[in-house]
């Protein structure tokens, strides 16, 4: 019997103490409820935000409004 073993390194854990590009600390996502608000939120993610929070959402009589709060790691107590 073999056993796969990974020979790849473990992602670095290192992150910044600031959020990249000037961004701030604490953002709040807004827009439609479609593909490119989820994209936003997926990009923000990636860069090191974490989720704050529930999402919301709420309908203008025409189409539904989602919000959803993201900090950068270590900000918020």
């Amino acid at each position: 019997m073999t056993v796969a073993t990974s020979t790849a390194s473990p992602a670095n854990t290192t992150q910044a103490s600031v959020p990249p590009d000037g961004l701030p600390a604490y953002r709040l996502l807004t827009g439609p409820d479609d593909a490119s608000f989820c994209r936003r939120v997926s990009d923000a993610l990636a860069l090191g935000y974490r989720l704050y929070g529930s999402p919301a959402a709420t309908f203008n009589g025409q189409t539904v409004i989602v919000a959803q709060a993201i900090v950068w790691p270590g900000t918020v107590a």
